[in-house]
């Protein structure tokens, strides 16, 4: 999977950069986000500009990932999703359950 991260203002941004989040690639992105927190990372912000499908196993890496960030008294939170990924977060309701920013920039400000 290709990701990328940028840490500024003790905020890592995880930028997904994949057309697709789906069963093929999630594991590498949950097994990334389980070392960040592991790490010792507090405030993960997963940028997913780029991601234009996304199916249950995605979805399910991304929850995997927020309970890591709670186990470790940490923040996940979501940016810039695409129409088509926005709206398998409010079919699931998950929309309640992340907080999801419409920017990058956004996202790292409400930290």
């Amino acid at each position: 999977m290709n990701l990328a991260t940028e840490n500024r203002n003790n905020v890592l941004t995880l930028h997904v950069k994949e057309e697709r989040l789906d069963a093929h690639n999630s594991g590498d992105l949950k097994a990334e986000m389980l070392r960040l927190f592991t790490e010792g990372n507090k405030n993960v912000l997963v940028d997913l500009k780029e991601v234009r499908f996304i199916d249950s196993s995605g979805l399910g890496a991304l929850v995997s990932g927020f309970k890591n960030a709670i186990s470790q008294q940490g923040n996940l939170k979501l940016s810039s999703l695409q129409p088509q990924v926005k709206s398998m977060f409010e079919l699931t309701r998950l929309h309640r359950v992340f907080e999801i920013y419409p920017s990058t920039e956004e996202a790292q400000e409400s930290f």
